[in-house]
């Protein structure tokens, strides 16, 4: 029996993800494996990649062939995982590339503030007997209406 490490395919229709399995070579994409080794989903950003190497390890020393796809998703697990777009390519290789739905960190610069100058003792005390009067002749104005609108209605 030929064994062969590749993709098998799950996920909804048009939301493809996929488990790594070591199978027979004459079975079916998505038919009995004999164990799942991992999974991956190219979907999300950056992509999802988790393999078991020490399993995918043991079966390779029994003969198993990786698939070409699986063999790069190997390499890249060996290598400390997936790249951070997702996806390589030429582009990514560029230097100031970011990929898409990615943001370039932008230090922005930082701003002093100074605080503002104590006023003297005197006029502060000054201002708040001002506001407090105001206060109390706004509560007063406010309570005079209201006073009179229930002696009307009676």
């Amino acid at each position: 029996m030929s064994v062969r490490i590749r993709l098998t395919r799950v996920g909804a229709t048009g939301q493809p993800s996929y488990r790594v399995v070591a199978t027979d070579r004459r079975r079916a994409r998505d038919g009995r494996s004999l164990e799942t080794l991992g999974h991956y989903n190219p979907r999300t950003e950056p992509m999802t990649l988790v393999l078991d190497l020490p399993k995918v390890d043991a079966w390779i020393s029994k003969g198993a062939q990786p698939s070409e796809v699986v063999g790069k998703l190997i390499a890249k697990a060996r290598a400390g995982g997936a790249s951070a777009g997702g996806k390589t390519g030429p582009k990514a290789a560029e230097k100031g590339y970011t990929a898409p739905g990615t943001r370039p960190v932008v230090e922005e610069p930082t701003v002093v503030v100074e605080a503002a100058p104590e006023a003297p003792t005197e006029l502060a005390a000054e201002a708040a007997a001002e506001v407090a009067t105001e206060e109390a002749a706004d509560a007063v104005a406010d309570a005079t209406p209201a006073a009179e609108a229930p002696a009307e209605e009676a």
